[in-house]
């Protein structure tokens, strides 16, 4: 063994005792932090090691090198993007992740896969799915949709008596996905699944909406040949609309579609009485997405796929190898995702899930969709800023009320990111930010903060 590596080996406790203590005291100074930290100069890389000088060495310079440069993504005023944290049992379960080291894909080793499918029984009753729909981890909300858009192009297959799996995408012929404000990961599945992004037809929404406007869904399908597939939205990335999930379902007594639904972080408004109503008919779903590294807070990357013909999925992504094991009638993972190799994602979702349950993770939804609307409430009374849309959740989309350009708004974001880190976007031809709130750290003291200083910033800029 090289001299280094033993040395570790044998003064591995006290390495990992450096490194929870490094860990601990990035943790604990999130709040006094930059957000986003001023972009230093551009330094070239450093050379390969020829020989290298251990972990304690290495812990160091990672400490003085990039550390400083990285954002403080974990903590309470990141609001860009869908970003969660990681709750101290998610964190705690990422760590034995990494410690235990599994690939949990084949029952032949150990029980991965059991524990797997113990969470995703968890997240399924969390989200009103009934046990019709059958799920596995993947890494994100985009390979979900992707994996959930697979199984509709096997699904279309059938209707047609072939199957893409086997002889190829061109052997559907033209098909056609609709949509009313699909995420931008629709397009690039479609891409990657050989469908093509010219497949995806966008229908009309509703008046000064992202909703689907059912009525239009319904003509555009009787418009449509053939089978064809449907995504629904539950929470839009602008403005977290939901589709009429119900009426969407209903129209399956006239037209043939696949109905895939993303609901990346909207799923998780089952959580709260007063705004579950939102995800109502989301089991009607033949697939649906859910991101675990959005409002789950575990560590990246983290995300579940259901859908309610795992029959499908397998003739999708079964491997033919002796030493993965048969597909069977329960199939082994390994046979259900594009992924061979296969973390034991799921091992952050179970302790945060054990260790909080159902009412944990209910307080941190509701608290964070007060922050929201208490951030929406402040900006809304500053005559600087314009809401673009109302705050419906999560997220308040908000511009300036004086040419809100690019560049302005660019200035604006730049001149708060020490205290607070938004997104650019654009709604209804109107440039504007948005912020997100997902954290389970975030609380009203961050909320003033956020306010405060946009406010400030806006008056600086105009």
């Amino acid at each position: 063994m090289d001299r280094t590596l033993a040395a570790d080996l044998a003064r591995l406790p006290d390495l990992l005792d450096a490194t929870r203590r490094a860990a601990a005291e990035a943790l604990a100074t999130l709040d006094e932090r930059a957000v986003v930290p001023a972009a230093p100069e551009p330094a070239g890389p450093e050379p390969l090691p020829e020989r290298g000088d251990g972990t304690e060495t290495a812990l160091a310079a990672f400490r003085a090198r990039w550390e400083p440069r990285l954002s403080a993504s974990a903590g309470p005023r990141y609001l860009g993007f869908v970003t969660g944290g990681a709750t101290p049992a998610a964190l705690a379960g990422d760590w034995l992740t990494a410690a235990h080291d599994q690939n949990s894909n084949s029952s032949m080793d150990g029980a991965g896969q059991d524990l797997e499918r113990e969470t995703v029984g968890w997240l399924r009753e969390l989200f009103g799915l009934s046990d019709a729909h059958t799920g596995t981890f993947v890494s994100g909300a985009t390979m979900s949709n992707t994996t959930g858009l697979a199984i509709a192009r096997e699904w279309i297959g059938e209707r047609l008596g072939v199957s893409p799996a086997e002889d190829g995408a061109a052997a559907l012929g033209p098909v056609r996905v609709l949509s009313g404000a699909p995420h931008s990961s629709i397009a690039k599945a479609l891409s990657f699944l050989g469908l093509g992004r010219s497949s995806l037809v966008p229908v009309p929404t509703l008046p000064g909406r992202e909703a689907v406007d059912p009525a239009a869904l319904d003509r555009a399908l009787a418009d449509t040949p053939g089978p064809a597939v449907v995504v629904a939205n539950a929470g839009t990335v602008n403005t977290v609309d939901f589709d009429d999930l119900p009426a969407i379902a209903a129209l399956r007594a006239r037209h043939d579609f696949w109905l895939h639904t993303d609901a990346a972080f909207g799923a998780f408004a089952a959580l709260s009485p007063d705004h579950a109503h939102l995800t109502e008919g989301l089991d009607a779903s033949d697939s649906v997405c859910v991101d675990l590294h959005k409002w789950l807070n575990v560590p990246y990357d983290s995300a579940v796929q259901f859908t309610r013909r795992r029959d499908l999925q397998a003739r999708v992504f079964q491997n033919a190898a002796a030493y993965l094991g048969p597909l069977g009638e329960h199939p082994d993972l390994v046979h259900l995702t594009p992924e061979n190799s296969h973390r034991l994602r799921a091992l952050a979702a179970w302790f945060t899930l054990r260790a909080y349950g159902r009412q944990g993770h209910r307080e941190i939804v509701e608290r964070n969709i007060a922050g929201a609307r208490a951030l929406g409430a402040a900006l809304e009374e500053d005559p600087a800023f314009t809401l673009l849309a109302p705050v419906r959740l999560n997220v308040v989309c908000f511009t300036l009320a004086d040419r809100p350009d690019p560049a302005r708004l660019t200035a604006l974001r730049e001149a708060v990111a020490a205290e607070v880190f938004v997104t650019p976007t654009v709604h209804e031809g109107t440039a504007g930010l948005r912020a997100a709130f997902s954290n389970w750290r975030t609380t009203q003291a961050d909320v003033h903060r956020a306010a405060r200083a946009l406010r400030t910033a806006a008056r600086e800029i105009a």
